[in-house]
C-alpha cells in the first residue's frame, strides 16, 4: 500500500477480480470489545471516539444470494479509539425480516435491487412487502444509534452494546413505515446550534419532501433535548422524486432531482425489483429542488426550483453560498447506474458501467442559470469534507478512487482534492486492497492554541484485503495522505455503504 502525489496509471484489469470478487461474503461471528493492536504504525493517541460503519453483512442464506449487495441484511461495525488503543464490536441489526429469514433458514421477502424469493415470478407476484434491511448508514442522535435505511423507519440501537432496541418514530416525528432519508446532513452550527439536517420523500405523480431540523446536543439555558425535533416543512414538487442524498448550506437543502421514470409494473408481476423498474427518462430535465430552512433567512418563502445539468447523481459532496450564487459539488453519472436481473453482480463489467465523475455546479439565484465544471477525470464515489465545512465554502475532499486515472474499475484507492488548485493526493490499496468510503476525523482544538487547519486531522477507512480475505482499518494523516497506521481486523466485513465518526 503506497501513497503518492502523483501516481502512475496502471492498465484496466490490474487488480485481480478474485480478490474484488471475495469481498462478497456473510459474517459469521460478531465480537465484542475486542482489543486491536497496530500491525504498521501507531494510532494516534488524540483520536478519540467511535467509528461506526453500517453495510450488508449477509448476501446468502439458505443457498439463495441476493441478487445485489445492497439488499443485505445490515450490520453495524464499531471501532472504539480511546487513549492510543482500539476496541472492535459489531453486531446484526435485529430486524423484523432478519430475524424471520434467520428462524426460516430461507428468504422470505423480495429485495428493492432484484432478490427475488425462491419459487420464481409466480411466487413473488403480488407480494409488494419490503424488509426493512437498516443497512445503510448509521449516526448517533440523542441517546440512540440510529440503523438508517431510506425506505421506511429507522432502528434504534444501544450505541456501547450495539443491541437493537427496535424501530423508532423519534418520539412520534414519524408515522409507521414512513420513508426516513439515510443521508442526514450534520449542520455544524451555522445559526448558532448544531443540527441534525435530514428528510423523507413520498413519491407518486407529485413527490412530497418533508424537511426535518433535530437537536444535536442538549441545551441548558432553553430545555431543548438531543433529539428534539426543531423544525419541519414538507413541499410538493411535480414528478417522480428519486433522491439518496442532498446538501445543505445555512439558508439552503439542495436536492437535485435526477430526471427518472418508474415503471412498477415488473415488479408488481414479479419480475424486478422496484430499484431495476427505474430508468433515466428519455428527453427528461433534471431539476435543482432548493428548499428553504426555517432557521435561514429566506425561511417561509417556496422553493426554488432550476433545471440541472444532464447525469444522474447518487452522492453531493458539499454545498456552500457566495453572494447570489449557490456552488454544489457533486458525483455525477453519465446515466442510472445499475445491475438487470440476468446479471451476477459478482461478474459485472466495469466497462460497461458508467463511472462517478466530481463536478461542481454554480446556481446563479438570480437568474437560474447553472454553469457545471467537471473537477476530476477519475473515477469517485463517498466523497466527504472537513465536518465543520458543512454548509461552507471548503477548500479539501477526500474520497474513494479507482486505481487508474481514467475508467471505470472497482475503487482501491483513496484521494485528498484541492478543490482550489486541482492539487491531489493518493493513497493506494493496489493491487490486493479496495477501499470503502473514508470518514475524515478533524483534529481536536486544543484550548489557546490556533484553530486547526482544514485537512489537519485523519482519514480513517475499513479496506477488504484481498491477501488474507479480511478487513483492515487504515489510518492516514488528512494534509499529506501518508499512512499512520493499519489495524489488521479479526473480521471479514463485506464492503460496505457509509458511516460516521462520534467523538469521545
Amino acid at each position: 500500500m503506497t501513497v503518492a502525489p502523483s501516481p502512475v496509471s496502471p492498465q484496466a484489469g490490474d487488480y485481480d477480480r478474485a480478490d474484488w470478487a471475495s469481498g462478497f461474503r456473510n459474517v459469521g461471528v460478531e465480537l465484542s470489545d475486542v482489543a486491536i493492536q497496530a500491525s504498521h504504525g501507531t494510532i494516534p493517541s488524540e483520536l478519540q471516539g467511535t467509528l461506526y460503519r453500517n453495510g450488508p453483512g449477509r448476501l446468502e442464506r439458505g443457498g439463495h444470494w441476493v441478487h445485489h449487495p445492497f439488499d443485505g441484511d445490515g450490520m453495524i461495525t464499531a471501532l472504539r479509539f480511546e487513549d492510543g488503543g482500539v476496541r472492535l464490536s459489531n453486531r446484526f441489526i435485529r430486524t423484523e425480516g432478519w430475524l424471520a429469514e434467520e428462524k426460516a433458514g430461507k428468504p422470505l421477502y423480495r429485495g428493492v435491487f432484484g432478490t427475488q424469493k425462491p419459487g420464481g415470478p409466480l411466487a413473488n407476484a403480488f407480494d409488494l412487502r419490503l424488509k426493512n434491511i437498516a443497512n445503510t448508514h448509521v449516526v448517533r442522535l440523542g441517546d440512540d444509534l440510529l440503523a438508517l435505511w431510506e425506505a421506511s423507519s429507522p432502528h434504534a440501537l444501544d450505541p456501547d452494546s450495539l443491541e437493537t432496541r427496535g424501530l423508532t418514530l423519534l418520539d412520534g416525528v414519524l408515522k409507521p413505515g414512513e420513508a426516513f432519508s439515510a443521508h442526514p446532513r450534520f449542520d455544524p452550527g451555522h445559526h448558532g446550534q448544531e443540527r441534525m439536517v435530514t428528510f423523507g420523500v413520498k413519491t407518486g405523480p407529485r413527490s412530497t419532501v418533508r424537511l426535518l431540523e433535530f437537536a444535536v446536543a442538549d441545551d441548558p439555558a432553553t430545555g431543548v433535548k438531543a433529539g428534539q425535533l426543531l423544525s419541519e416543512r414538507s413541499d410538493s414538487f411535480k414528478g417522480f422524486a428519486f433522491l439518496h442524498d442532498f446538501a445543505i448550506t445555512p439558508n439552503w437543502a439542495v436536492f437535485l432531482q435526477n430526471a427518472i421514470a418508474f415503471n412498477p409494473l415488473p415488479f408488481v408481476l414479479g419480475q424486478k425489483g422496484a430499484a431495476q423498474c427505474l430508468a433515466s427518462k428519455p428527453g427528461g430535465q433534471a431539476q435543482f429542488w432548493l428548499v428553504p430552512r426555517d432557521s435561514g433567512a429566506y425561511a417561509g418563502q417556496e422553493p426554488r426550483i432550476i433545471p440541472a445539468p444532464e447525469g444522474f447523481v447518487f452522492h453531493h459532496v458539499n454545498a456552500w453560498e457566495e453572494r447570489d450564487e449557490l456552488v454544489l459539488t457533486s458525483i455525477f453519472y453519465a446515466d442510472f447506474p445499475t445491475i438487470g436481473p440476468d446479471m451476477d453482480f459478482r461478474a459485472i463489467d466495469f466497462n460497461q458501467i458508467p463511472e462517478g465523475l466530481l463536478e461542481r455546479c454554480t446556481i446563479d439565484l438570480t437568474s437560474g442559470s447553472v454553469q457545471s465544471e467537471r473537477l476530476s477525470e477519475r473515477c469517485c464515489e463517498f466523497a466527504m469534507v472537513n465536518p465543520a465545512c458543512q454548509g461552507l465554502a471548503s477548500r479539501y475532499a477526500w474520497m474513494a478512487v479507482a486505481e487508474r486515472e481514467t475508467g471505470n474499475d472497482p475503487l482501491q484507492a483513496l484521494k485528498k482534492l484541492d478543490l482550489v488548485t486541482g492539487e491531489q493526493q493518493v493513497w493506494s490499496a493496489a493491487p490486493r486492497g479496495f477501499v470503502s468510503e473514508p470518514v475524515m476525523v478533524p483534529r481536536p482544538a486544543t484550548a489557546g492554541a490556533p484553530a486547526p487547519a482544514e485537512d489537519d486531522g485523519w482519514v480513517l477507512c475499513v479496506i477488504w484485503n484481498g491477501a488474507r480475505c479480511a478487513s483492515d482499518l487504515v489510518i492516514l494523516d488528512a494534509a499529506s495522505m501518508a499512512e499512520v497506521a493499519v489495524l489488521e481486523l479479526p473480521l471479514a466485513i463485506p464492503y460496505g455503504l457509509h458511516g460516521s465518526f462520534v467523538e469521545g
